[in-house]
């Protein structure tokens, strides 16, 4: 089995006061990776920092919220002033503003587009130009969502920037190859402030706070345990165990990982001389459309009582 070390590498990990983005920060940090902390809260920045000192980590903390150009030069900066270089860039930050889409303002759409789409994208640019100029490869692990895979309700401008997001990862694989740079887009499903706000998830996080174990069949079923569960993948993409991987989206939560298909063509049909509005009518529901594609993340499926 080989040893994750990740011992001289630097990384930065956005939002990572709390949640996921602190389980990633921390699980950089056990393997051996020197961290910036980034959250928009001083004291909760602070306190981060403070739990991946006191475990044993090297870590300093960068107050600035994601989404501008400077901002992100901002985080690459205190990588290299503090730590002298830029190994990872994990881009967790991200807010939510969920409404159906007659009740979406601009002002819900933007903010969230703003924070998850463009702040990738700025942060991943500054990374990747201080990436190249090291010349020393580096890792670009970008965050994404279920929602962003198959969609959800009340969630136009959070699935739409997560759909980027993979988007982006796919794209950027193929521009930083050679420059030995790994890009992936993560798929984390965990007990957060988050999912504590679906209503079937609500009762299991809420125990999970108390203290009690999340039940095999949403660990095992649904793959959705912890934040902490999320975290190992991080460091494996950081490491040169995955110097091979990129290009690819990547599901983990409670036990289970899984790679995501990327979307492809899965039926096709043709007319000699080209298509008509009505031999489309015709022929649709017996040649294309015979399988329509679902929508949407599928309900956990309870145990019967």
């Amino acid at each position: 089995m080989p040893t994750i070390d990740l011992t001289g590498k630097v990384a930065v990990v956005t939002g990572s006061g709390r949640g996921l983005g602190l389980a990633y920060a921390h699980a950089l940090a056990a393997h051996g990776a020197r961290v910036v902390v980034n959250d928009v809260d001083e004291a909760v920045a602070e306190q981060a920092v403070k739990s991946i000192t006191e475990a044993g980590g090297t870590a300093v903390a960068e107050v600035v919220a994601v989404g501008t150009a400077e901002a992100a030069d901002r985080l690459v900066a205190r990588a290299v002033t503090e730590f002298g270089r830029l190994d990872v860039l994990v881009t967790n930050a991200g807010i939510l503003r969920d409404k159906v889409l007659w009740k979406m303002t601009d002002d819900d759409f933007d903010a969230v587009v703003a924070t998850h789409l463009r702040g990738t994208f700025t942060c991943a640019r500054a990374a990747a130009v201080r990436m190249r100029e090291q010349g020393e490869g580096g890792s670009l692990i970008l965050v994404g969502s279920p929602a962003g895979q198959r969609g959800n309700f009340g969630q136009t401008n959070y699935a739409a920037a997560k759909a980027g997001i993979a988007a982006m990862a796919r794209t950027w694989s193929m521009e930083l190859g050679r420059a030995g740079i790994t890009v992936n887009a993560i798929v984390p499903v965990a007990a957060t402030a988050m999912t504590e706000t679906i209503p079937v998830f609500a009762p299991y996080v809420e125990a999970l706070r108390d203290g009690t174990p999340l039940p095999d069949f949403l660990r095992k079923g649904e793959g959705f345990g912890t934040p902490e569960d999320c975290a190992a993948l991080v460091p494996f993409l950081a490491s040169a165990a995955a110097r091979q991987v990129t290009g690819q989206c990547i599901g983990i939560g409670g036990d289970k990982v899984a790679l995501w298909s990327h979307p492809q063509e899965i039926r096709a049909a043709y007319a000699d001389g080209g298509w008509t509005p009505e031999t489309l009518a015709a022929a649709w529901h017996t040649s294309v459309g015979a399988e329509p594609q679902t929508v949407g993340i599928p309900a956990p499926k309870l145990p019967e009582a």
